[in-house]
């Protein structure tokens, strides 16, 4: 674990950003080139950290990992090109190839799990009727309950991106903002007013190393950066 988060952390970063799509949108039958051919203009996982939601056109670090999907024969309409995923020789080789497509250079580590995400009770069943027992995607609703789900493929990746840097000079300058000398409690608690103002500049040092000169993440405007 140690050797993994040394991986995603260099240059003086710390945090990563957590992404998943759950299930992973991927329809009953489809090969693994197929589904992932689906999804090249934008891929369908959600942010799990605490900022706000925002398109990743780059990062410096990922480690991402696909489970659950099924390992069909991949397939093509007729008098249509393979594309280049269709040419990969292993799970492996789809999803790196996937992934640097997403991603040029990108620093990327990837793994693709054969076992799904089990669903099966306590787990919520919040799922759509849209699914199949395995969550995969149906063209209709059948007549079972949702709670006959019981496995999902499941997209999921830590992310070394630029839009850390909007979230953690928010918090530096949300923590720089009240005047915490008027809050007694707050030092009487054990903590030093100048290990406080050290704790912030090394905060704001941090965020800093998220910068990229593009905006907070590679989009957003300058007002963002600290």
């Amino acid at each position: 674990m140690l050797h993994f988060a040394d991986s995603l952390t260099f240059s003086g970063r710390k945090v990563v950003a957590a992404r998943a799509a759950l299930p992973f949108p991927a329809l009953s039958g489809s090969s693994l080139p197929d589904i992932l051919s689906a999804h090249q203009q934008d891929l369908p996982w959600k942010l799990l950290s605490s900022w706000r939601e925002q398109k990743v056109s780059c990062c410096f670090a990922q480690s991402v990992v696909l489970r659950g999907v099924c390992q069909e024969k991949p397939t093509s309409c007729p008098g249509q090109p393979r594309s280049p995923l269709h040419s990969c020789e292993s799970p492996e080789e789809m999803l790196q190839q996937f992934l640097h497509t997403q991603f040029p250079g990108t620093f990327t580590t990837s793994h693709v799990l054969q076992q799904p995400c089990d669903t099966r009770p306590p787990f919520p069943q919040f799922f759509s009727p849209l699914l199949t027992s395995r969550g995969f995607l149906l063209d209709k609703a059948q007549g079972f309950s949702s709670a006959g789900v019981e496995s999902i493929p499941v997209l999921a990746a830590l992310q070394s991106c630029p839009g850390l840097h909007w979230l953690l000079a928010g918090l530096c300058r949300a923590l720089r903002a009240p005047d915490l000398r008027r809050w007694s409690s707050f030092f009487t608690a054990g903590v030093e007013h100048d290990d406080f103002q050290e704790a912030l500049e090394e905060l704001n040092t941090l965020a800093q190393c998220y910068e990229t000169g593009l905006g907070a993440d590679g989009s957003e405007d300058e007002a963002d950066s600290d």
